[in-house]
C-alpha cells in the first residue's frame, strides 16, 4: 500500500492573490454582507413591533430574513478575514461546520420559498380560505418541518462526505468548503457520493420547483382576470420571487451537479456566490422593502430605535 499523509486541514481559495486585486472582493463582500444584516434586521424588527405585520405572508418573511442573516454569515465573514490575512487555511472540524451549516440553510431557504410561493397562491386564489388554510398552526408546522428536515439532510450530506479519505490535495477551489470541491480531493471511491448528491438535489429541487412553477402558474390565470392596475400589484410580487427561486436552484444546479473535473475554476466560484450571497442580499429588497406597508412599518421601528437610544442617552446625562 503506498505511502500518503492524511489530510487534517484544507486551503481555501481567493479570487485573486495580490492585496491589490483582493482588496475589490473583499470590500464587495464586505457591503453585501453589511447591507444584508441591515436589511434584514429592518425587516424582522418591523415585522415583529408592527402588529399590521403579523399575518402569514410577512411571518415567512420574518423567518426567511433570520435565515438569511445567518446563511450569508457561514462563508463571507470568514471569506473577509482571509481576504485580509491572506490566510486560507481551514481545518477539518471548520470545513465540516461549514458545509453542515451551508447545507442546512439551503436547504431551508429553498423550503420557505416553496411555502411563500403557496402563501401567494392561497392568498390571491383562494382569497375567502386564506385566513382557514394559512393558519398560525399550518405557519408554525411548515416552518419546524423546514427546519427539522434541513438537520437530517445536512447530516445525511456532510456525513457521507466525511466518511471519505482525504490524502490528495488539500487545496479546496472555492472561498468555502462545499461538496462537490472535497470529493474532487478523496481518494476514496466518490461515486455513491455523486448519485446520492444528484438523486437528492433533482428529487428535492425539482419538486419545489415543480410546485412553485405550478402554483405560479394558477396564480398568472387568475391574476389575467384582475383588473389591469390590480394585476402589476400581482406581478409585481410574484415575478420577483420566482426570478430569485430560478437564480438560486441553477446556481445550485451548475455547481453540485458538474462533474468535479469542470468544477475547479473560477466560474464554479463565481456561480457559488450566485447560490450564497445573492438570494440572502436580494431577498429583503424583492420581497419586503418595495412593500408600501412594510416601508412605513421599517420607518416607524427606525424612529422607536433612534428614539429608545436618545432616550437612554439622556437618562443616563440625568443620572450623571
Amino acid at each position: 500500500m503506498a505511502n500518503y499523509t492524511k489530510v487534517t486541514e484544507f486551503l481555501l481559495m481567493g479570487f485573486a492573490d495580490r492585496w491589490e486585486l483582493r482588496f475589490l472582493p473583499f470590500m464587495l463582500f464586505l457591503l453585501m454582507f453589511l447591507a444584508t444584516l441591515t436589511g434584514n434586521f429592518l425587516v424582522v424588527s418591523a415585522a415583529t413591533l408592527d402588529k399590521n405585520l403579523h399575518t402569514p405572508m410577512y411571518f415567512f418573511l420574518r423567518n426567511l430574513s433570520v435565515l438569511d442573516m445567518c446563511y450569508i454569515s457561514v462563508t463571507i465573514p470568514n471569506a473577509c478575514i482571509n481576504y485580509v490575512t491572506n490566510n486560507w487555511a481551514i481545518s477539518m472540524a471548520g470545513c465540516v461546520t461549514q458545509i453542515f451549516l451551508v447545507i442546512y440553510f439551503a436547504f431551508v431557504e429553498l423550503l420557505l420559498l416553496t411555502i411563500m410561493a403557496r402563501d401567494r397562491y392561497v392568498a390571491i386564489c383562494q382569497p375567502l380560505h386564506y385566513s382557514i388554510i394559512m393558519n398560525h398552526q399550518f405557519c408554525v408546522q411548515a416552518t419546524l418541518f423546514s427546519l427539522l428536515s434541513g438537520l437530517a439532510y445536512a447530516a445525511v450530506h456532510t456525513g457521507s462526505t466525511f466518511r471519505l479519505s482525504f490524502c490528495q490535495s488539500n487545496v479546496v477551489h472555492q472561498f468555502f468548503c462545499d461538496v462537490p470541491s472535497l470529493l474532487s480531493l478523496s481518494c476514496s471511491d466518490t461515486f455513491s457520493n455523486f448519485l446520492l448528491l444528484t438523486v437528492s438535489i433533482v428529487a428535492v429541487g425539482g419538486s419545489c420547483f415543480i410546485f412553485i412553477t405550478i402554483s405560479y402558474i394558477q396564480i398568472f390565470s387568475t391574476v389575467l382576470k384582475f383588473p389591469p392596475r390590480e394585476r402589476g400589484k400581482a406581478f409585481s410580487t410574484c415575478v420577483p420571487h420566482i426570478l430569485v427561486v430560478s437564480v438560486f436552484l441553477s446556481s445550485i444546479a451548475s455547481v453540485y451537479l458538474k462533474p468535479s473535473a469542470t468544477s475547479e475554476t473560477i466560474q464554479g466560484m463565481i456561480l457559488s456566490v450566485f447560490y450564497t450571497i445573492v438570494p440572502p442580499f436580494l431577498n429583503p429588497i424583492i420581497y419586503s422593502l418595495r412593500n408600501k406597508q412594510v416601508k412605513e412599518a421599517v420607518r416607524k421601528t427606525v424612529f422607536f430605535f433612534l428614539e429608545s437610544k436618545s432616550s437612554i442617552s439622556g437618562s443616563s446625562q440625568v443620572t450623571e
